[in-house]
């Protein structure tokens, strides 16, 4: 866990989360999927916090909207109010936003925090169950690291949910899992209250390289027929289990049928224009949605296939040329994803270092584009890091906006978060202050670097 100094915060976290209850909450209800609906449930419980009212701040919604000289309100762990001449209670904590900008809290969904740490040690790297081509069976909170330093750094990159995956070693590498970014405990602490799984699914090089000389497959078609084997197994087995006989459970099956009930949400790592549209097809043929394509550095290529069906893009800036798949890529991939009529582009991290400066990641998109041609004003860009990031995830009517009833992530910023002098300064969890960066007592300090040298010098930066 995070050791952090605020006495509140400290009795929150020690005292009242063993015996809170979060059932009154409309959005605590466990995780669910086709598995036990039960089973892992999140214990996650927002932190008590007073009021806050954020004052003369420029706001940026999340959903497309620009405020000036605006004030936000957060009330009872959610938003209460945006605009000006708000109804403020007596008690709330008053920020002075003046000459700064305030966003919802950024969503990185794509991160193995926790299962990759920092520091990376052989050790630690529980992100690949390699060993099997389909490993629809295993779930990656299993492995997440609570203690993982970088949780820390991330929430100082005004990162507040974040979804932790398997790697993509396999054809089907297990079950993704949302977090809140609080320090906690326990993965189930962390879980995000009534998130819906994902299922992370790899094309391409990946999986034919680890498998290639351990039984298969070892070509792009074996990677296909494996796909496709392991849905017809478990369509036979979701068949099987809706009869008079179900049989025994299996953990594999089981999760390939919630995919294809809708239950779980598929993410696949995958990079090729073709390839993408061979997954399509996949889709098209079994019954299931993809929800993302992750990477995916040619999805210029098909941005307009990817929003008539209704695929999201998560994406990187400008990584690329690493490997052969990843060879044809441009700067104005995302740019020209979010273009198409009812686009959906997403910048993802996929790295513990990047994840910290998502909205730098975000202004290189803006700066790429401009200079094809395309202006992006804040305003819309901030939607790749926070609407549509939620809408991937299935959480869009919780946070993701500043849309009041939603919870109350909020990062309030030096200036506009798209140059490259902005920092997150303070960040607010269900309405809950667990970051300021003047405020050594506010800034988490997880228990592996308790006499390190980061946490001498006030925590993650």
């Amino acid at each position: 866990m995070y050791r952090v100094l605020s006495a509140a915060l400290a009795v929150a976290l020690f005292g009242g989360c063993a015996t809170a209850s979060t059932s009154a909450r409309s959005d605590a209800a466990p995780a669910t999927s086709s598995s036990a609906a039960n089973a892992y449930a999140s214990t996650y419980a927002p932190i008590a916090s007073a009021p806050v009212l954020i004052s003369g701040a420029t706001v940026l919604t999340g959903d497309g909207g620009r405020l000036e000289n605006a004030d936000v309100l957060l009330q009872d762990g959610r938003i209460a109010a945006v605009g000006t001449g708000l109804d403020v209670p007596a008690n709330a904590q008053r920020v002075d936003g003046t000459g700064k900008w305030v966003t919802p809290g950024i969503i990185d969904v794509h991160s193995h925090l926790g299962v990759y740490p920092s520091p990376g040690a052989s050790a630690h790297s529980d992100g690949n169950e390699a060993t099997a081509p389909n490993t629809a069976q295993v779930w990656a909170e299993h492995s997440v690291w609570p203690q993982d330093p970088g949780f820390g750094a991330a929430l100082a990159g005004g990162v507040t949910t974040l979804q932790i995956l398997p790697g993509s070693a396999n054809l089907v590498g297990g079950h993704g899992v949302t977090l809140k970014n609080i320090a906690a405990t326990t993965v189930q602490d962390m879980k995000f209250p009534g998130a819906p799984y994902g299922l992370k699914m790899a094309c391409g090089e990946n999986p034919k390289r680890v498998y290639g000389e351990k039984g298969g497959p070892a070509t792009r078609m074996g990677n296909v027929a494996g796909y496709r084997q392991a849905l017809i197994d478990a369509a036979d087995y979701r068949s099987k289990q809706a009869g008079d006989s179900p049989g025994k459970r299996d953990l594999k099956l089981e999760t390939l049928a919630g995919a294809m009930d809708g239950d779980i949400l598929v993410h696949i790592h995958c990079y090729r224009a073709d390839e993408m549209v061979q997954m399509l097809d996949l889709a098209q043929e079994f019954g299931f949605h993809v929800t993302a394509f992750h990477h995916a550095v040619e999805a210029y290529k098909i941005a307009d296939r990817m929003a008539a069906d209704g695929v999201c893009g998560a994406l990187w800036a400008d990584w690329w040329g690493f490997k052969m798949e990843a060879f044809d890529g441009i700067q104005e991939n995302i740019a020209i994803v979010d273009r198409a009529p009812n686009g959906c582009a997403i910048v993802h991290s996929d790295s513990d270092e990047g994840i910290q400066r998502l909205n730098q990641e975000a202004a290189k998109v803006m700066a790429s584009a401009q200079r094809a041609g395309l202006d992006i004003t804040p305003e819309h860009a901030i939607r790749w890091l926070t609407e549509n990031a939620a809408k991937s995830l299935g959480v869009l009517e919780r946070t993701g906006t500043l849309t009041p009833g939603k919870m109350g992530d909020v990062v309030l910023w030096s200036g506009n978060p798209f140059s490259v002098y902005a920092l997150a300064e303070q960040v607010w969890i269900d309405g809950a202050h667990v970051y300021d960066r003047t405020d050594p007592a506010r800034q988490p300090v997880s228990d592996f670097m308790l006499g390190q040298g980061a946490a001498a010098t006030g925590g993650a930066r």
